[in-house]
């Protein structure tokens, strides 16, 4: 018997509407994302599979911290700063610049911030954000603020009060947010094949358990590297579950020693002549 088998055999087995909508929107390049999920999540009330309507409501809201995040909403991200520096006569704002993961404070690095971001926007916000970008999509890191505020208080202890640290940001590249919304459609694409193909010729929408068949092959559980993804819904069986994880990236030691034993970050403005509109700031990491 197949997973969950005994639960679709306890529900009506009369055929499920909604397939053809779905297969529809996501064929359609130009459609929403989140439409086509919408449709997905019907298709799965009418099917009463729990755990399809959990991935697609996930997908769609958005994952908590809580989540255990799948490999495909992990994405490559720079660390970068915006600085503000205040000269004699002056201040200077929007200075941006990359930093390493070892330039950040360590509760930054014990807490898993790196050069990899965790992607937990619904589909629509990242439609949104793909949308109005044209190159690079910037997210601040949970706790952005605090770790801007100790590198400033950093820099003033060591007596370089001109420079103010205002954001700390991923810079993503749109292709990689682009990514995380083609692998969802090309999983619901899969997921349509799948049903297609169990169902025999003449049969106008599948049964409850094509329903089930096919979001075990496509969507149960697979993550885009075939790792497991794993799906908390009512009902679900033990292997089906999913514990939950506030992991982002693999966390640093559990007792790191001091960022200034392991390294120094002197950030040193120096102002040009009143003609020069930038300022070079530089970035000197002294083991």
């Amino acid at each position: 018997m197949s997973v969950g088998q005994g639960r679709l055999d306890a529900v009506t087995t009369s055929d499920v509407r909604g397939l053809e909508q779905l297969e529809h929107a996501v064929l359609d390049d130009t459609a929403s994302l989140a439409s086509a999920l919408r449709q997905c999540l019907l298709l799965a009330g009418y099917a009463h599979h729990e755990e399809l309507r959990a991935w697609a409501l996930k997908e769609l809201e958005g994952y908590q911290a809580a989540d255990e995040l799948p490999s495909h909403r992990k994405v490559p991200a720079a660390l970068e700063v915006e600085i503000t520096l205040h000269l004699p006569g002056q201040i200077v704002q929007g200075n941006t610049r990359r930093i390493s993961v070892i330039q950040l404070p360590p509760s930054a690095r014990e807490r898993g911030i790196g050069e990899s971001a965790p992607i937990r926007q619904g589909i629509r916000e990242l439609e949104g954000l793909v949308a109005i970008s044209d190159r690079m999509i910037r997210l601040s890191p949970p706790g952005s603020a605090e770790y801007v505020l100790q590198m400033t208080q950093w820099q003033q202890e060591h007596g370089n009060e001109s420079t103010e640290f205002t954001a700390l940001n991923w810079a993503i590249a749109k292709p990689s947010i682009e990514s995380v919304l083609d692998h969802v459609r090309t999983r619901l694409t899969q997921f349509v094949a799948e049903v297609r193909a169990t169902m025999p010729a003449g049969q106008q929408n599948p049964n409850p358990n094509q329903i089930d068949s096919a979001a075990q092959q496509a969507l149960n559980i697979r993550g885009g590297d075939n790792s497991t993804f794993h799906i908390t819904a009512p009902n679900a069986k033990a292997d089906r579950g999913g514990t939950a994880s506030a992991n982002v990236n693999e966390p640093a030691p559990a007792t790191p020693q001091p960022w200034w034993h392991r390294t120094s970050v002197i950030w040193t403005a120096v102002a040009a002549v009143a003609t020069i509109a930038g300022v070079i700031v530089t970035v000197i990491v002294a083991k």
